[in-house]
């Protein structure tokens, strides 16, 4: 009968310390509550990322027009400056320089940031 008691006492301990602890109490005041909403939602790691993001955008895009068009240009003959390349079709002028530009970028983009994800994920930051 002993051994039934320890085997409650056991069961009750660890029913104890599985219930869910209480939730602390809201922040009192204006700066508190707005304290806790910068760390909960990580506003400020939001706020660098999108800046870094725009900053690595603006990098690839220069890099795109400023580099790869022109060497996919000289690879492509009489195309020349690849960004700025146009052609018509019954008198409509089809600008299809900047939206080749615009493409090449995204998947540069794109596929920086994949392999950014990647890496995060590999050191266990989520």
């Amino acid at each position: 009968m002993a051994k039934d008691d320890e085997i409650l006492e056991e069961l009750q301990r660890i029913r104890t310390l599985l219930e869910p602890k209480p939730a602390p109490p809201p922040p009192k005041g204006l700066w508190a509550e707005f304290m806790d909403f910068l760390s909960k939602y990580k506003v400020m790691g939001l706020a660098v990322a999108f800046i870094i993001g725009v900053y690595l955008g603006a990098l690839v895009n220069a890099l795109v027009k400023d580099l790869i068009l022109p060497v996919i240009g000289l690879a492509i003959p009489g195309l020349g400056d690849l960004a700025t390349y146009t052609f018509t079709i019954a008198e409509q002028i089809f600008a299809v320089g900047d939206f080749l530009a615009a493409l090449i970028t995204f998947i540069i983009v794109a596929f920086v940031i994949f392999i950014l994800v990647k890496i995060t994920k590999k050191w266990g930051i989520e």
